[in-house]
């Protein structure tokens, strides 16, 4: 069992955050009879696919549904399905991103080449 403190200093994240996500039902942690939240090695990993999910561009109710969908169906097929249904969708834009950036460097180079010709001729 973690406390608060604990999961903020192996996340790197703020205790505010952390309280942000148990609000929205991604994590469970239980309590000490002193009040203090414990999270448990299950709530580790949530929390471990939560910010996955935040690094590769997913929003916290994509992200909240694939993960509470293992709670659902303990086979994880149905998250498997939701996870992949989403990072196709992801993966979708990243490409059209990738292909409006690659646009962008090329129009600049010309205007690179363009301008430096100006100063020299």
């Amino acid at each position: 069992m973690n406390s608060i403190s604990d999961l903020a200093e192996e996340f790197g994240i703020t205790t505010r955050t952390i309280r942000y996500y148990e609000e929205l039902g991604l994590l469970r942690p239980t309590r000490t009879e002193g009040g203090r939240r414990m999270y448990s090695s299950s709530d580790v990993a949530k929390m471990k696919l939560v910010l996955r999910g935040k690094r590769f561009g997913f929003s916290l109710e994509e992200i909240k549904e694939m993960v509470l969908l293992f709670d659902e169906d303990r086979s994880g097929e149905k998250q498997l399905q939701r996870t992949i249904q989403y990072g196709e969708e992801k993966l979708a834009e990243v490409n059209e991103r990738i292909t409006e950036l690659v646009e962008i460097k090329e129009e600049i180079e010309r205007l690179m080449t363009e301008f430096k010709g100006r100063l020299q001729g």
